[in-house]
């Protein structure tokens, strides 16, 4: 039967809760197509598939991005509930911000170079399933495409993000209480809305040209966006927001 061997450096501890002491070569899985844990005759998950963090050997004492890559220490994850309640570590929001340490050169675009849009130091929160993890000098790190950044957040709440590029910040319409016969709706059944007022908009992708492109969209309107898109937050004001492309959003309502 084949068998195909597990590294540490190729599992991400993104949706697993811990994975202290891994070393490399520690797991084996007797089957390419189904991987068994615990007892064999219990359980078999098909085509499971893991990654882990990159650990950066000591000896190496800086990263530097190359192209349109942003390398960025990962915020770490909120351990108590604003009322002061401890989370277990399953139930602990990944974060999706950071700090940004170092960029690359930037890419080139027609005959144009276009800059990183980020510098050292800024707060910045990205796509949720974007990058490479890196374990380096003890911290978790990021290595992700400078178009994977959302936007720069200048405090603490999401609502004052500044957005970058064709990335808009809306904040979603509050769900309906009641059905239109007056029936209250219970939190599982109300519908998500997928239609919000728009807060905040990136000055627009580059061209080939060197041109920003400005978005069909202003801070202010009422707009319909595709109902997956983006990455959901919520706001230190209760309200809700979600960050997408300019290219989810379907509608201006008026």
């Amino acid at each position: 039967m084949a068998s195909s061997q597990l590294t540490a450096s190729s599992i991400s501890t993104r949706s697993v809760a811990s994975f202290e002491g891994l070393r490399p070569s520690s797991v084996q899985f007797h089957s390419a197509r189904h991987v068994r844990i615990g007892n064999p005759a219990r359980r078999s998950f098909k085509a499971l598939i893991v990654k882990a963090a990159t650990v950066v050997a000591p000896k190496y004492t800086a990263i530097k991005p190359l192209g349109d890559r942003v390398l960025v220490k990962i915020k770490e994850a909120e351990e108590k509930t604003q009322s002061g309640i401890l989370l277990p570590s399953s139930a602990q929001t990944k974060p999706q911000g950071g700090e940004v340490v170092a960029v690359g050169e930037g890419k080139t675009l027609g005959k144009n170079q276009v800059e990183i849009s980020v510098k050292p130091g800024a707060q910045v929160v990205y796509s949720k399933y974007a990058g490479t993890e890196v374990d380096f000098n003890g911290e978790k790190h990021l290595i992700l495409k400078d178009d994977d950044i959302v936007g720069i957040l200048e405090t603490d709440d999401i609502k004052d993000l500044k957005p970058l590029n064709d990335r808009v910040l809306i904040k979603i319409e509050k769900a309906e209480e009641k059905t239109s016969g007056g029936l209250y709706l219970t939190e599982a059944t109300k519908e998500k809305p997928s239609f919000g007022t728009v807060v905040a908009v990136g000055p627009g992708l580059v061209d080939e040209e060197g041109n920003r492109k400005p978005l069909t969209v202003a801070s202010g309107n009422t707009v319909l966006y595709s109902k997956y898109a983006g990455n959901d937050f919520k706001g230190k004001d209760g309200f809700e927001y979600v960050t997408l492309r300019s290219s989810d959003v379907m509608a201006v309502l008026s």
